[in-house]
C-alpha cells in the first residue's frame, strides 16, 4: 500500500533562559551574539582541520562563554511537547520505523541521558535492552571507548537523539559513533548506518564549514533513505558539505517564539542559519533554480528551529540539563518527519513538491547586506544579502502529493 508523504507545521517556542545554576566550560566554544537572542556558543571547533567536519550544536552560555548547566530542566526552553504541537506531530506513529544518527567519538552516558530525558518528559523508554536503542561504532561493530576528549561532539549527540526522540517518540534510533570527525571516519558511518535494518533516515548535524564544496561523495547518497544534513550557522555563505549534496536533504534553521495567531507562533529565518550555492555539485533536477538564484544545488531544501534563544531544545547533557540549538537542532528533526511520514521514491523532491503542510517564512535575514533580487528564494535558500522568502519548514500532518515515483 502506498502511503502519502506527510509534513506536519514545524515550529517552537521562544526561549530566554532562567533557573540555570551551574555553568560547564566548553573547550573550543565561540561566541556568537545576536540581538534578541540569548549569548550562544558553538560547541565544537568553527575551523575543522583539512579533512575533518565540526558539529553544529550551538548552547547557551554565561558572559564567560560557558555552557549553562543545571539540575533542573530549563522551564522556557522548548520541550518535546512543543515540537510537536507547534508542528502538528502529536499523535503520529512512525509504526517501526528507524532514524540512524550519525556522529564522532564515543558518548559513554548516552544511554543514561537518553532515559532521563524521556523520563523527564513522559516519552516512552527507549534502551538498549527493549531494543529501541542502538549504539555501534563506523563499522558496525562496537563503538568507540571512552569520550570525545573534550570536543563536545558527545554533546552534539545528546541534542540529535533527544530531538529525535521528541518528534517521534517511537522511533527506534541508531546511533553510529565514527572513530574521528574525519571525512572517511563519518562517510563510513553513512554506509553503516544505511546497512541497518528499518533505517529510512539517516541525520547527519556536522559539516565541513563554509567554503569546502567537493563534488559529491558517494558516502551521502542511498537511494530510499532520506539524508539529512545541518547547513551550518553562518549565516549566507559558501556552500559546504555534505549540506551542498544534491543527494542531501540540506535542513537550515528558523526562529520561533509562540504568538496570539492561529497557527500559535510565529517564525522568521535566523540570522544564522546556513545557505548558499554550490559551485561544483549540480542542482537537484526538483529544486527551482529560478527561485534559488543557484546554478549549482542549493542550501537548504527545508528548515526547522535552530536559534538557541528563540527554538532551541532542552536537552540532558552528562546528567544536567542545557538548552541547544543551531541548524544541529533541525537536521535530526526533519529526519524524524520523514520516519513518521512513510515514503517512496526521491525523499528529496517532497518539500518542493509540497502544495500544503509548509509554512512560508516571509521574515527575517541571514545575510549581513541587504540587497535587491528579483525573484524570492526558496526554500531556505537566500541570495547574498536578501531576505529568505521562503523557508520551508516540513510538517508531518497534512502534505500533498503521493509518494510512488
Amino acid at each position: 500500500m502506498k502511503k502519502k508523504l506527510m509534513f506536519a507545521s514545524l515550529a517552537a517556542g521562544a526561549l530566554a533562559v532562567s533557573g540555570l545554576a551551574s555553568a560547564v566550560p566548553t573547550a573550543t566554544a565561540s561566541p556568537v551574539h545576536e540581538a534578541g537572542a540569548t549569548h550562544a556558543v558553538r560547541v565544537c571547533t568553527t575551523h575543522p582541520l583539512p579533512g575533518q567536519m565540526t558539529c553544529f550544536a550551538m548552547a547557551l552560555a554565561d558572559a564567560s562563554g560557558n555552557i549553562i548547566m543545571s539540575k533542573a530542566k530549563p522551564l522556557t526552553a522548548f520541550t518535546p511537547a512543543d515540537v510537536q504541537k507547534a508542528y502538528n506531530i502529536k499523535g503520529l506513529k512512525s509504526h517501526g520505523a528507524t532514524v540512524a544518527i550519525v556522529d564522532a567519538y564515543g558518548y559513554p552516558t548516552l544511554e543514561s541521558d537518553l532515559a532521563k530525558f524521556r523520563d523527564t518528559y513522559d516519552l516512552p523508554p527507549c534502551t538498549v535492552k527493549n531494543g529501541c536503542l542502538t549504539i555501534m561504532g563506523e563499522d558496525g561493530g562496537k563503538p568507540p571507548g571512552g569520550d570525545d576528549g573534550g570536543t563536545n561532539w558527545d554533546l552534539e549527540q545528546a541534542l540529535d537523539v533527544d530531538m529525535v526522540s521528541s518528534a517521534c517518540p517511537d522511533c527506534k534510533i541508531v546511533v553510529v559513533e565514527a572513530n574521528g570527525p574525519s571525512w572517511r571516519n563519518l562517510g563510513t558511518s553513512v554506509d553503516t548506518a544505511a546497512k541497518v535494518k528499518g533505517v529510512v533516515a539517516i541525520s547527519n548535524s556536522y559539516g565541513s564549514g563554509p567554503g569546502h564544496d567537493p563534488h559529491h561523495y558517494n558516502y551521502w547518497r542511498h537511494k530510499g533513505i532520506a539524508i539529512t544534513a545541518s547547513t551550518g550557522d553562518s549565516g549566507y555563505q559558501d556552500a559546504s558539505a555534505p549540506a551542498s549534496f544534491a543527494s542531501v536533504i540540506a535542513v537550515g534553521g528558523t526562529s520561533i517564539i509562540p504568538d496570539g495567531s492561529q497557527r500559535g507562533y510565529s517564525e522568521s529565518a535566523w540570522s544564522g542559519a546556513g545557505s548558499g550555492c554550490s559551485d561544483k555539485n549540480k542542482a537537484a533536477r526538483y529544486q527551482d533554480t529560478k527561485a534559488t538564484g543557484c546554478k549549482g544545488d542549493a542550501m537548504a531544501d527545508v528548515s526547522g528551529p535552530a536559534n538557541p534563544g528563540q527554538g532551541g531544545l532542552g536537552i540532558v547533557y552528562k546528567g544536567n540539563f542545557t538548552q541547544v540549538g543551531g541548524t544541529s537542532e533541525s537536521s535530526p528533526m526533519i529526519a524524524a518527519i520523514y520516519a513518521l511520514a512513510g515514503f517512496e521514491g526521491n525523499p528529496g523532491a517532497f518539500p518542493w513538491n509540497a502544495k500544503k503542510g509548509l509554512y512560508d517564512i516571509t521574515s527575517g535575514s541571514n545575510a549581513a547586506v541587504a540587497r535587491r533580487c528579483a525573484t524570492p528564494a526558496r526554500a531556505g535558500t537566500v541570495r547574498p544579502g536578501s531576505a529568505p522568502r521562503t523557508v520551508w519548514t516540513p510538517s508531518a500532518a497534512d502534505i500533498s502529493g503521493s509518494l510512488s515515483p
